[in-house]
């Protein structure tokens, strides 16, 4: 089965952890999250309950075209074009061109697992466990 994994942290943590990777100083696990958020409410806003229920009908159904994906879910297709082009920039669907120019949304994992970063890898913690 596969699984996205996603992360929750701040700007300073992420330039933090980027700069430490740059630097030799940190090497990310092989399970490390490949998607981030800086805040756990962008996160809830692009998972909502709504829009998890679109990418559960994406991967059930494969649907031909944005137009069949309007007609199974009743939303209109410029809202869903909408959504799906912000879920595309995390990863969360593919987008490809069809016939005609159309759009076909696919869904390339079953799981979305979340990471809350809460100290920044490469930097040692001041304070005393």
């Amino acid at each position: 089965m596969k699984t996205l994994r996603v992360g929750i942290a701040s700007y300073e943590q992420m330039k933090s952890r980027t700069v430490a990777i740059a630097r030799g100083e940190y090497r990310p696990a092989p399970g490390e999250p490949k998607v981030w958020f800086r805040s756990a409410e962008s996160f809830a806003r692009v998972l909502s309950d709504h829009n998890r229920s679109l990418l559960g009908i994406i991967a059930e159904s494969a649907p031909e075209s944005l137009a069949r994906l309007a007609e199974l879910t009743g939303r209109k297709k410029s809202n869903l074009s909408r959504t799906l082009k912000t879920m595309e920039r995390y990863g969360f669907v593919r987008l490809t061109r069809g016939a005609r120019g159309s759009l076909i949304p696919r869904v390339s994992y079953q799981r979305i697992s979340l990471t809350l970063l809460l100290s920044t890898p490469g930097r040692k913690s001041t304070e005393a466990a």
